[in-house]
């Protein structure tokens, strides 16, 4: 009975100085909005906290440069060590927001970082007839008053993608044909091979003569002949891309003609 006793008064104790342990390292959260963010600092780490200043706004009611809000809230419970992240407060808004709606987005960025505005994200969107890299809308918009962050987003215009096509099947066609079509289907025209025509053997003959034991007639020394030029009226044997295959519009098509 008495070492029962002794195992329960240990185990007690035990969980008493785990609790202790664990406990006597939290610490309330202070509040801090309304400090400059050397007063927060100071006030944070006399308690073995940290903070960080992760976002900027516009506040008619905290004046510039002091904390505006606070996360974890004040009076949290938080182990020594943690990070309390603040906002920091631009005071009144004093900078007027431009309108850069029809600006190149290169302009519009250029315009709002001059007025010490940033971006806060850009979107892209095909608008048939209009240019590629134009600002169609902004937010906030131009002049507007009830703005809280120092950072404008854009929708700007995005190059229209090239059409896509299957190839058809050119061989057997003649070349001035093929090229027709090729152009007016907004294609391009590459280079165009003349195939080599099959090479004649003329081994078995000079086998036959110097097996009756005569001489090989000597073959008349031939002269240059010039590479053969492909003619409209070429037909095409090969393509590339081949049939089938999915081309851009614009693209080049190879062929090989006989």
């Amino acid at each position: 009975m008495l070492a029962l006793v002794l195992v329960i008064v240990a185990m007690v104790s035990a969980l008493m100085a785990m609790r202790f342990a664990i406990h006597g390292q939290e610490v309330a959260v202070p509040p801090l909005v309304g400090f400059t963010p050397v007063e927060g600092e100071r006030a944070a780490s006399g308690l073995g906290l940290q903070i960080s200043i992760e976002r900027q706004y516009y506040s008619p009611q905290i004046p510039e440069g002091r904390i505006m809000s606070q996360l974890p809230l004040p009076g949290t419970k938080v182990r020594r060590g943690w990070q309390v992240r603040v906002a920091q407060s631009l005071g009144k808004m004093r900078v007027t927001i431009p309108d850069v709606t029809g600006q190149s987005e290169h302009a519009a960025e250029l315009n709002i970082r001059r007025r010490g505005l940033d971006v806060a994200s850009m979107a892209e969107v095909q608008a048939p007839g209009i240019p590629a890299d134009q600002v169609l809308a902004q937010s906030p918009t131009a002049n507007e008053t009830q703005v809280t962050a120092p950072k404008i987003s854009f929708l700007v215009t995005a190059a229209p993608e090239p059409q896509a096509f299957v190839m058809p099947s050119f061989v057997g066609q003649p070349l001035g044909s093929a090229s027709r079509s090729l152009q007016d289907a907004g294609f391009r025209l590459g280079n165009v091979n003349v195939a080599a025509p099959p090479s004649t053997d003329t081994g078995d003959a000079a086998g036959a003569a110097a097996s009756n034991g005569t001489p090989a007639p000597s073959a008349p020394q031939a002269q240059p002949v010039p590479p053969p030029q492909p003619t409209p009226a070429s037909i095409i044997v090969s393509q590339v891309p081949l049939a089938g295959q999915k081309v851009m519009a614009g693209a080049a098509v190879y062929f090989e003609v006989r």
